[in-house]
């Protein structure tokens, strides 16, 4: 996927979103304005842009990867701090391999007794 980032230009393409679907565009926007409010949430807006790095590096988002990076350093986050964010994901998306391992050893022994 990011063979295909240019943060310049592809912006651009949110106007099909604008044209084809403007009250669900209007929509996700005030919920996203509505998350990552800085103010009045239990979490501080550090704490969810951290979060919002993690799950972005887990599911490999570039484009969410750099824009919540960004914020999350304007909102205070250190490097140490999205170092361990990064750690985080990477042992999230590990255990899953792990988990979905057993789940394969699991198949392949219901495959034998069939």
């Amino acid at each position: 996927m990011s063979d295909y980032f240019d943060r310049q230009h592809d912006k651009a393409y949110t106007r099909v979103y604008k044209e084809q679907t403007p009250d669900i565009l209007a929509t996700w926007n005030d919920f996203n304005s509505a998350v990552f409010a800085k103010e009045g949430r239990a979490l501080e807006l550090k704490q969810r842009e951290l979060l919002a790095v993690a799950v972005a590096i887990t599911t490999q988002c570039v484009y969410c990867i750099d824009a919540h990076s960004q914020a999350a350093v304007r909102a205070g986050a250190t490097e140490a701090e999205l170092a361990e964010t990064a750690w985080v994901a990477t042992a999230l998306r590990a255990g899953g391999g792990f988990a979905h391992g057993r789940l394969a050893f699991k198949l392949g022994e219901e495959a034998h007794r069939h």
